[in-house]
């Protein structure tokens, strides 16, 4: 069973925030330049939010909000579930569903060392799955 280290070790660690001060469209920006859909938001090195393009459509667009005035901690989410390295993908792919959620900020010793997305969970999953049926081939192929 993989673990959400695994995953981390495969896509890597790199996490990009945004203060909850910043605007909007500065996050927006940000997501669309780096091709992700959620930053965490940090206030310093604490964990403050999070924000996702969802929450952009959600509670800027469709309330007919200023993306250029809007401070992100105007529509960030502050209860922020999380993943720690030692998390099964199931337990947080789980966690995903239940919480209907598609990010989780991964944390150890306090500080934010990745964020994992429903894709990279499904990715890991079928690599997982991968693995199996060819060593279940090799097995009764001899």
């Amino acid at each position: 069973m993989k673990l959400v280290r695994h995953v981390l070790q495969s896509k890597g660690s790199s996490v990009v925030s945004v203060s909850p001060s910043a605007s909007v469209l500065d996050a927006i920006k940000l997501m669309a330049e780096k091709g992700i859909g959620a930053l965490v938001v940090m206030e310093g090195t604490k964990l403050a939010g999070i924000v996702t393009e969802r929450d952009y459509a959600r509670k800027v667009i469709l309330k007919d909000k200023s993306s250029h005035n809007t401070p992100v901690s105007d529509i960030m989410s502050d209860k922020v579930y999380i993943a720690a390295l030692d998390d099964s993908v199931d337990k947080c792919m789980n966690t995903m569903t239940d919480k209907r959620i598609r990010h989780l900020p991964v944390v150890s010793g306090g500080k934010v060392v990745g964020m994992i997305s429903i894709g990279d969970l499904v990715k890991a999953v079928i690599a997982d799955q991968r693995e199996a049926i060819e060593q279940l081939e090799h097995y009764i192929t001899g």
